[in-house]
């Protein structure tokens, strides 16, 4: 069994997605809509579960590939659904980080 390896992006340089990249990116996370505009634009998305319990543990999950990554969703947590969205606030748009930690949360629930 693999483990989910520590992503030090410090070390990595990132840059903003040009609208032709993000598009091409968005067709590789099923789900996933872009939101917002400039700086705030981001891609997001809603996964419903049964029950509170069910929504909590995957918040939980998600916050430990967010710790593993270092890149750290903004969470909308409800009765039996979570909203989660990213973004690269130092690059103030999209970035491959982005892209990649979507494909590690979709993997929680696939």
């Amino acid at each position: 069994m693999s483990t989910l390896a520590r992503k030090d992006w410090s070390g990595v340089a990132r840059r903003a997605l040009g609208p032709t990249e993000v598009v091409t990116r968005l067709g590789t996370v099923a789900g996933w809509q872009l939101t917002g505009d400039g700086p705030d634009v981001a891609i997001e998305k809603t996964f419903r579960f049964a029950d509170y319990h069910e929504t909590l543990a995957f918040v939980n999950a998600v916050a430990f590939i967010a710790h593993r990554q270092d890149h750290h969703p903004d969470l909308s947590v409800h009765h039996a659904r979570c909203v989660v969205r990213f973004n690269t606030h130092a690059v103030q748009g999209l970035s491959e980080t982005d892209f990649e930690c979507a494909t590690l949360v979709d993997a929680l629930v696939a």
